[in-house]
């Protein structure tokens, strides 16, 4: 069951700021405050959907293309639209990395990989 208390959604209604990059209606793209690669943002949808299979069964089909012009946009703003990677984590036993907060995001990275996120991938490997 979503959780409409999560940290997401409480940025995504505007209760708890976030160094915003772009948004719409539909969708709100923001620096990770933990970053694991020189760029790392998240872009989230504003409505409540848990991970990426429930945003792409439930989400109608204007939301959907919202969220994907504010992935694009912000990959554009960060002039990374060449180089990127994106993941996404569904489910607290993921087997990568496991789903932290249950509100659909994406990570968008590109740039250097910071200390830490070896150090997570070799864990992770494991």
């Amino acid at each position: 069951m979503y959780d409409n208390n999560n940290v997401f959604a409480k940025i995504a209604r505007g209760e708890i700021p976030c160094d915003a990059i772009v948004e719409n209606e539909f969708a709100l793209s923001f620096y990770d405050i933990n970053p694991m690669f020189e760029k790392h943002v998240l872009v989230i949808p504003r409505g409540p959907y848990m991970n990426i299979l429930d945003f792409t069964a439930n989400a109608p089909a204007a939301a959907q293309a919202g969220f994907w012009e504010c992935f694009r946009k912000t990959a554009e703003k960060l002039g990374i639209e060449n180089n990127f990677n994106i993941l996404a984590n569904a489910g607290a036993d993921a087997p990568f990395f496991k789903q932290s907060v249950f509100h659909f995001h994406l990570h968008l990275v590109s740039g250097a990989r910071r200390p830490e996120c070896l150090k997570l991938m070799e864990q992770a490997c494991k």
